[in-house]
C-alpha cells in the first residue's frame, strides 16, 4: 500500500480517541500497519511543545504564540513521524490536525482562519490528509463527557462560551476548505459513529491501492 494519512478532528470529547483506537484494532485484524499519533505532540519536541501549550501556568501566552507554537509542533510531527510513516506504507491517524488550529486560533481566538491556514502551509510543507473525519456533536455535551472526575487543562478550562465559538469556527474553517472532509453524526452510538467512519476510510484506501497497483 502506499500509505494513507487520516486526521480526527472535533470539539474537546466528540468520542474521536475511542473511535480511533477502534479502527486501529480494526485495521491491523485486515494486516495494515498503522499508527495512531496526537496533536500537539507525537514526538519528543512536539510533547515538549504541548507542555507547555497546554499548562495551566501559561495563561498569559499570547494567542500569535499559541498558534506559531501549534505549528512548530506540527512542523516537526510531520518531518518526524507523519510523512516518513505514510511513505513506508502506513495507514497514519492523528488526533487533531490543522483544522484544530484553523477553529481555536483562526476563528475563536481572532486570528483568521485563512491567516492561519497560511502559517501552517509553511509548517506542513504540502503533507495534507487523506481523510478529515470531522466528529459533530453538541459541544456542551462533548465537554460534559470530557470532564467527568478531571481537571481541564489550559484550553479547555476556557469555558464553555469560548468552546462554543470553537465549534463554530470548525464549520466555518470547513466552509472555507472544504476538501476531503466528511462530517459524522458523533451524536450517535459509538458501533454507528464506528460503522461510519471505517466505511469511508475503507473506501479511500480500495481508491488509493487500485489507482497506486495499475501504475
Amino acid at each position: 500500500m502506499k500509505g494513507y494519512f487520516l486526521a480526527l478532528e472535533g470539539p474537546d470529547g466528540s468520542g474521536k480517541s475511542t473511535i480511533a483506537n477502534l479502527i486501529i484494532e480494526n485495521l491491523q485484524d485486515l494486516g495494515y500497519k498503522c499508527i495512531l499519533t496526537r496533536e500537539p505532540g507525537g514526538t519528543k519536541i512536539g510533547e515538549d511543545i504541548r507542555a507547555i501549550l497546554l499548562s495551566n501556568e501559561n495563561k498569559n501566552m499570547s494567542d500569535r504564540a499559541e498558534a506559531l507554537l501549534y505549528a512548530a509542533s506540527r512542523a516537526q510531527h510531520v518531518e518526524e513521524k507523519i510523512k516518513p510513516k505514510k511513505e513506508e506504507g502506513y495507514i497514519v491517524i492523528c488526533d487533531r490536525y490543522i483544522y484544530s488550529s484553523l477553529a481555536y486560533q483562526g476563528y475563536s481566538r481572532n486570528l483568521g482562519i485563512d491567516e492561519v491556514m497560511e502559517i501552517n502551509r509553511f509548517a506542513v510543507n504540502g503533507c495534507y490528509p487523506d481523510r478529515v473525519l470531522f466528529f459533530d456533536i453538541d459541544p456542551e455535551k462533548a465537554l460534559e463527557r470530557k470532564f467527568v472526575g478531571r481537571q481541564g487543562d489550559r484550553i479547555e478550562v476556557e469555558g464553555v462560551d469560548f468552546h462554543l465559538k470553537v465549534f463554530e469556527g470548525y464549520k466555518e474553517a470547513i466552509k472555507s476548505y472544504p476538501d476531503k472532509v466528511s462530517i459524522i453524526d458523533a451524536n450517535l452510538t459509538i458501533e454507528e459513529i464506528f460503522s461510519r467512519c471505517i466505511e469511508i476510510i475503507k473506501e479511500d484506501i480500495y481508491e488509493i491501492d487500485n489507482s497506486y497497483s495499475s501504475r
